[in-house]
């Protein structure tokens, strides 16, 4: 990746706003910026769209929700603030999570009622750190039918999509306005091509090992459960432009990757009163913290893998997860009519499994907190068949990226913003702060679909103009 002088020649093509990545992110900003009257360009460096869109659950958090009142859910979005800002310790700009916040409804109300998408709210369960219900999903509760559906909303829109078009430099001035990208296909040939406004939607570093080694040794050799194509480009471009850089060790694992077979096991299964055991049969931690930060917790036990355990009631509510239901179809769901059953299909010694049971339903009986410090009160007894997956955890993707105002702009160290140069889902420093533990459930999907809406806006009035 690099930076390169802007010829003083025009371009010999151009258009007003190129969109670099062709996500959630990507998507919501070409939408957004169309329906601007900017002409769009959006550039994917894959044969098909997906990124880590299609790689999630494609549940979208919002406050306030006509799909919230339909089911009798009361929420702000002053409230899912002071979750995000919470569960983060503080850490990020309360200005912009105040504004991704009031903006996340308009942002789901805007993809059903104009382009069609047909959420619904997740009620049958509780995500951890969320104060109220407001998962927004599609029908299959997966990433691949939300980028999909968001796909067709661009193609219904006339919008342009590139794909094999790798974006492999930058064109900029003295002033750092951005003039252009250079554009490379795989087979070597290149174009180079004008704009007015530049929008990064190129998601995260997660799959440069460098980049991770450098940012977030923890997670050095972690699996990684992101697309491949998250190389960090637009950290590298943010470098060279003289760009702040955010919260870089910030990401979002995941403690519950079926093991062998690479398939996202739903919190659901720890939330609505499952738990994780080692090797030795054992509980080690306290799950109902996040599943972010449960991922390295999980690769420290022996062997870097665990069995979450739960029963055919809590399956049922997981099935409404396609993944779920590709883990029960490839086999990576255990079942069994009895503990000792289960043991010894787990291949954990029984008196340890049967006893850490006899402690998770002591603590649902009493309502005691355990001595990792979860509550088990309110939730359900477990009761044969049990389950358990076997399961590891992951790198997801990185939180950490190019700072921006609320108006998605990327900023200068000074906090100046860089004239023309937009930035939204990965390639934005996110709203989670520097840790794991920082990730709020949905983080990741929340500020590609809201700051990918809002830098679309900010790079058509740029592009345009317009107000």
């Amino acid at each position: 990746m690099s930076v390169k002088a802007a010829p003083d020649e025009e371009f010999a093509a151009g258009v007003p706003v190129i969109i670099v990545g062709a996500g959630a992110a990507g998507f919501c900003a070409a939408l957004s910026a169309h329906e601007k009257h900017a002409d769009v360009l959006m550039l994917e460096r894959e044969p098909l769209p997906r990124g880590s869109t299609a790689l999630s659950a494609g549940l979208i958090p919002a406050a306030g929700t006509r799909f919230q009142q339909l089911v009798g859910v009361d929420d702000t979005p002053a409230q899912f603030a002071a979750d995000i800002l919470r569960k983060a310790n503080d850490e990020p700009d309360a200005a912009i999570v105040h504004a991704i916040a009031e903006q996340a409804a308009l942002t789901v109300e805007w993809l059903a009622n104009t382009h069609g998408l047909p959420f619904t709210l997740v009620n049958n369960f509780d995500y951890p750190g969320h104060t109220a219900r407001r998962m927004h999903g599609l029908p299959s509760r997966s990433g691949l039918e939300l980028i999909d559906r968001l796909r067709a909303a661009a193609e219904r829109a006339g919008i342009t999509v590139l794909l094999n078009a790798s974006v492999t430099a930058l064109f900029a001035d003295a002033e750092l306005i951005i003039r252009g990208v250079e554009v490379t296909r795989p087979d070597g040939m290149q174009d180079s091509i004008g704009c007015q406004a530049l929008v990064l939607a190129c998601n995260g570093y997660g799959g440069a090992p460098d980049l991770v080694a450098r940012y977030i040794p923890d997670m050095r050799g972690a699996p990684y459960f992101g697309h491949p194509g998250n190389r960090g480009d637009a950290v590298q471009w943010g470098e060279l432009l003289g760009a702040k850089l955010l919260h870089m060790s910030g990401y979002q694992g995941h403690g519950s990757v079926a093991h062998p077979h690479g398939v996202l096991i739903t919190w659901a299964v720890i939330m609505e009163g499952g738990f994780q055991v080692n090797a030795n049969g054992l509980r080690f931690s306290d799950e109902s913290r996040g599943y972010s930060e449960q991922a390295a917790t999980v690769l420290a036990q022996p062997g870097g893998t665990v069995f979450d355990i739960f029963d055919e009631r809590i399956a049922g509510i997981a099935r409404q997860f396609e993944d779920f239901r590709q883990a029960e179809a490839v086999g990576a769901v255990i079942e069994a009519s009895t503990v000792m059953q289960l043991a010894e299909r787990l291949k954990v010694p029984f008196s340890s499994l049967a006893e850490t049971f006899a402690e998770v339903e002591r603590a649902k009986r009493t309502g005691s907190v355990d001595a990792f410090g979860r509550s088990f009160a309110g939730q359900h007894a477990l009761s044969p068949p049990f389950k358990a997956v076997k399961v590891t955890g992951a790198l997801f993707h990185t939180q950490g990226g190019l700072a921006i105002d609320k108006h998605a702009c990327v900023l200068r160290p000074e906090g100046a913003a860089l004239p023309n140069l937009f930035a939204a889902g990965g390639a934005a420093a996110g709203v989670s702060g520097s840790s794991p533990s920082g990730y709020l459930s949905g983080n990741g999907l929340l500020t590609a679909t809201v700051l990918g809406r809002i830098a679309g806006l900010s790079a058509a009035k740029v592009a345009t103009g317009r107000g």
